[in-house]
């Protein structure tokens, strides 16, 4: 695999983990520790991403 197409699978699951966090936000069932923890899965990609393109 290619850094670009790491970098855009990357992207896509920080894209598709925004939009879940989103959602979860506006359901009032879903639990805080589960968007708190869908946040930190979204930072993690966020500084994988930053830290491909600045290698790349």
């Amino acid at each position: 695999m290619t850094i670009a197409s790491h970098l855009a699978e990357l992207r896509k699951k920080h894209e598709t983990l925004s939009d879940m966090v989103e959602k979860a936000q506006r359901s009032p069932a879903t639990d805080d520790l589960q968007i708190a923890e869908m946040k930190k899965q979204k930072l993690k990609l966020k500084e994988e991403i930053n830290r491909l393109s600045a290698a790349h």
